[in-house]
């Protein structure tokens, strides 16, 4: 838990230099999603090596990890560190993040957290497919429009409701094997750890309704494609129980009608330990119409 210098001589390896850029992408990743993207044959010698990279300050380990109530039951939780910056910097290897989460400590950790391992499961999923490939955030702004790649916040998309916009979680795409030319969808990515509200009688405080209405009315107008030039979006919505997303999905049906694009999946933290490519391959839910699989 506590970081032990030794002195320890590290000659750094091509995969070292991997984990740094996988932690510069990713804010917050465990083990045994490291393990799995830059591979290696024991899990135990890993474990040890991720050892020696934090206690010698290439990694960090964020404290806010050993307050999640089952700390002791999952692998251990990294980001980057001091060391591993230089090491980059020194390689002159600019790593841009598929995500927004910022640095110094998150006052919502678990929610942080569960960005990262959602995102990473469908990466480490679409890597097993030879027809598909997953298109980061960054490659998402490199071809918005100006306006877009310029604002100091272009992950927020405005709409004509109360909020005036609506952020996401995370923005990803997918390409899909087409045959005259490239194919691909979109996707917004709610993680929902019933901390909201599905609705509120008040209708000063924020629901998660709020947030499907923002997202409804972008829909609506395809506002998207103006601000970040894609041509289509889904919205994906993680939430902890079967219960909480039939219950979402329930109110979007009364409130919203059946809906194509809000599709639910429930993911626990549980689920979450380690790498959940099944988030790609297997259908999600939606209000009044049939699942539908984001692999096909």
């Amino acid at each position: 838990m506590r970081r032990t210098r030794i002195g320890k001589r590290i000659e750094l390896t091509s995969r070292d230099i991997e984990i740094f850029r996988l932690l510069a992408r990713y804010r917050y990743l465990s083990s045994a999603y490291i393990h799995v993207f830059v591979g290696g044959a024991s899990e135990t010698r890993f474990k040890e090596r991720l050892g020696d990279l934090f206690h010698e300050g290439y990694i960090d380990r964020p404290e806010r990890q050993w307050e999640l109530a089952d700390c002791r039951h999952r692998p251990v939780i990294h980001e980057m560190g001091e060391g591993g910056r230089r090491v980059l910097d020194a390689h002159g290897i600019g790593v841009e993040p598929i995500t927004w989460l910022r640095s110094g400590s998150h006052r919502q950790f678990a929610h942080s957290l569960m960005i990262c391992e959602l995102l990473a499961s469908i990466e480490l999923g679409i890597r097993d497919r030879q027809d598909l490939r997953f298109v980061a955030w960054p490659e998402i702004l490199a071809k918005a429009p100006s306006a877009t790649r310029e604002s100091t916040m272009p992950f927020r998309l405005l709409t004509a409701t109360p909020s005036g916009g609506v952020v996401p979680d995370g923005l990803f795409g997918i390409e899909y094997p087409a045959s005259d030319r490239k194919a691909y969808r979109f996707f917004a990515l709610e993680a929902d750890r019933g901390t909201m509200p599905v609705s509120r009688s008040n209708g000063q405080q924020s629901s998660f309704l709020d947030k499907v209405d923002a997202y409804h009315n972008l829909l609506l107008h395809r506002t998207y494609r103006a601000a970040l030039g894609i041509p289509n979006l889904l919205v994906l919505t993680t939430t902890l129980s079967d219960s909480r997303a039939l219950g979402i999905m329930q109110r979007i049906g009364a409130e919203v009608g059946s809906n194509a694009f809000f599709l639910f999946k429930s993911a626990t933290s549980a689920n979450l330990r380690s790498p959940a490519p099944e988030l790609l391959s297997e259908p999600w839910g939606r209000a009044g119409l049939p699942e539908l699989r984001i692999d096909a």
